[in-house]
């Protein structure tokens, strides 16, 4: 299943390493900006900058997201760092979900207290929003009832314009939420989405799943997408979104590789050497894009006015990936999944109550009885990322 290169060259695109060595299981480019960002190390292009083959976890690299916040979405897994939800194997990462009463027990999901504060500095909670450090269980009202992983680079590598290629296999079963995914190093434009977010790729694990026309919205299909706004409420992202279907077979038979091209000109996305979004902002840059001036959206004063002409996204951004379940928007109420529909509602509350109360007919399909669950896993091969050339100033 390992159809990536971990020679440092990706044929690809004939970029080569510059002075290669190891440290923690990453590929290295001569000592430059740091351990990791080897930028100002280049002098011909393309210039690998980072590698990540996955032979070692790099906990230095890869910090473990620990919160019940989850995304913002009411999603119905909590992120902590554990070896049976994030871990190598045979040169590859995978990132699993599990069940928290495994951990705790079964009587803990309504009696029991999900304290995720911490003390030390490499495990204490992430994020409090969303009572996302603590939770509190009650009859009718569950703890996350799912145990997940979210790794971000945000410590020690973020980069802004060039090209990122991510080779990944992504996860079987009902309603998992797999993504990989950008976000910025610094809000310079205000909190989300008003500094962006670049979403690589997001599936769902439904096998069977369909959107409200009756097209593929489960695992044959995956979609790229750039969220910005100056508001959450004007979050102009569906004019910046693709989908597309898989040639044959779903985005879990194999590896399959996403990349993502960005310059100060255009962000591009490209799945297995096929373009599936060009997002290339006129004049006015993303706000004329969003055309916040046409649809009422601006009485708000446009924060990127002071930026350049890709703003939100000329700053440094970090790379995400995590495996959600579930949660409120994603998996929309009136697409349709068979043989079991989905058991909770967008607009009822409780819904990881409902969700969890109808595990006999989710559970089975994640087959974590079978290849130690490794199927329910989303798998990363390798992650590169090249400068294309000098970045402007």
């Amino acid at each position: 299943m390992n159809t990536g290169t971990n020679t440092g060259t990706n044929t690809n695109t004939g970029a080569q390493p510059q002075n290669t060595a190891s440290q923690g299981g990453t590929t290295l480019v001569a000592a430059a900006v740091g351990p990791y960002n080897k930028e100002a190390t280049c002098t011909t292009y393309p210039c690998l900058i980072f590698e990540d083959n996955f032979d070692t976890l790099d906990a230095k690299l890869w910090e473990h997201e620990i919160t019940a916040g989850g995304g913002g979405n009411w999603e119905f897994q909590y992120y902590t760092n554990n070896r049976s939800n994030a871990y190598v194997k045979d040169g590859k990462l995978f990132i699993k979900p599990t069940l928290t009463i495994d951990r705790f027990g079964p009587d803990f999901l309504e009696h029991g207290n999900l304290n995720l504060w911490g003390a030390n500095p490499t495990d204490t909670c992430t994020g409090n929003q969303f009572w996302g450090c603590e939770r509190q269980g009650m009859p009718g009202q569950v703890i996350n009832p799912i145990q997940s992983a979210r790794l971000r680079s945000s410590r020690y590598f973020n980069f802004k314009y060039g090209r990122l290629e991510v080779e990944a296999k992504m996860p079987t079963g009902d309603w998992l939420w797999p993504a990989i995914w950008l976000l910025p190093r610094w809000n310079s434009y205000g909190i989300w989405p008003a500094s962006g977010e670049i979403d690589i790729v997001e599936s769902r694990g439904n096998l069977h799943y369909k959107d409200d026309k009756g097209q593929p919205a489960g695992l044959e299909s995956m979609g790229s997408t750039l969220h910005f706004g100056p508001f959450v409420e004007a979050n102009q992202w569906p004019k910046a979104h693709a989908s597309t279907v898989a040639s044959s077979g779903t985005f879990a038979d194999s590896f399959h590789k996403y990349q993502l091209d960005w310059d100060d000109k255009s962000i591009r996305f490209t799945v297995d050497g096929t373009e599936i979004l060009n997002v290339t902002p006129p004049q006015g840059g993303m706000w004329e894009f969003g055309d916040f001036e046409k649809t009422g959206l601006s009485k708000w004063d446009n924060p990127w006015a002071a930026g350049g002409h890709m703003a939100p996204f000329d700053q440094e951004f970090y790379i995400i990936m995590n495996v959600a379940v579930g949660g409120v928007g994603f998996f929309p109420d009136n697409f349709v999944n068979s043989p079991y529909p989905k058991p909770w509602n967008d607009h009822t509350g409780h819904a990881a109550t409902a969700f969890w109360n109808a595990r006999n007919s989710w559970l089975p399909t994640w087959n974590l009885d079978k290849d130690n669950g490794e199927g329910a896993a989303m798998q990363v091969n390798y992650i590169k990322v090249w400068k294309m050339g000098p970045t402007p100033p």
